[in-house]
């Protein structure tokens, strides 16, 4: 029987242009004998300018529905999701070779990790790539081990949301991403941080596209009112999980 890996993508009109380029690293993604990936784009949305850009393939899906922001986008494509495990993949990013057999490797080895994360290099306007220091080491993240990281350094995390690949069953039960206008993927990173046992792995898993559009480098992104707002509710939902003592994977004793 095939088993299959759901990549999901949010996308909008300006950086549709770039899913040709996503869709050039997803097929030179190898898996191993009997797993096949199947691609769930969702626009953010429901323009006529993001159609044309969706490459011709038979495991690509393609949705639209009102805007609410990539969170929402990325969590109404999970009511199409097929497979064992999820894995993000932004329409303006790239995957890097070997990305996705690494981090199903990861997961399969060990039923305790719920999620896996990688090195990330940034894609810049000329084609050449950049990596930055502050990487964890190679291996298993402990429960909490990224939210205290984060609160410790201006809410930044040591390993990237954008290179997520997660359990479905988890991903659901936490309720997909966070409905927030930015940050939706770190919220979604610490909530799984603070439930489960991650993996990083030091290869590099993502070439992390830098352009002027990108959503990150607007100046709503760095408001500071607005920041702290979703810097509060990231950080409260994660604790509020860890206070609980709910762990993945639930225990016998849990479930009684």
């Amino acid at each position: 029987m095939t088993r299959r890996i759901i990549i999901v993508t949010a996308v909008h009109a300006p950086s549709a242009r770039f899913l040709q380029d996503a869709y050039a690293s997803l097929r030179a993604q190898e898996l191993p004998e009997g797993w096949e990936w199947h691609w769930l784009i969702q626009e953010d949305g429901t323009t006529d300018e993001v159609a044309p850009h969706i490459p011709d393939d038979r495991r690509i899906t393609f949705g639209q529905g009102r805007r609410g922001g990539p969170g929402v986008a990325r969590t109404i494509a999970l009511a199409g999701a097929d497979g064992e495990y999820v894995k993000v993949l932004d329409a303006d990013d790239q995957l890097a070779p070997g990305a996705l057999a690494r981090d199903l490797a990861a997961l399969e080895a060990d039923p305790a990790i719920g999620w896996a994360t990688s090195r990330v290099l940034d894609l810049l306007p000329d084609g050449s790539t950049a990596g930055f220091p502050g990487d964890p080491d190679h291996g298993p993240v402990e429960p909490g081990a990224v939210l205290d990281y984060w609160a410790a350094h201006d809410f930044r995390a040591q390993v990237h949301p954008a290179t997520l690949f997660v359990r479905r069953d988890l991903l659901v039960a936490l309720g997909g991403w966070m409905a927030l206008p930015a940050s939706e993927d770190t919220g979604l990173l610490l909530a799984l941080n603070s439930v489960a046992r991650g993996w990083f792995s030091s290869d590099a898993g993502l070439f992390y596209r830098k352009w002027e559009g990108q959503a990150t480098g607007q100046a709503a992104h760095t408001d500071t009112t607005e920041r702290n707002a979703r810097m509060a509710i990231v950080e409260a939902r994660a604790r509020a999980l860890r206070s609980f003592r709910w762990r993945y994977p639930m225990s016998s004793s849990d479930s009684e």
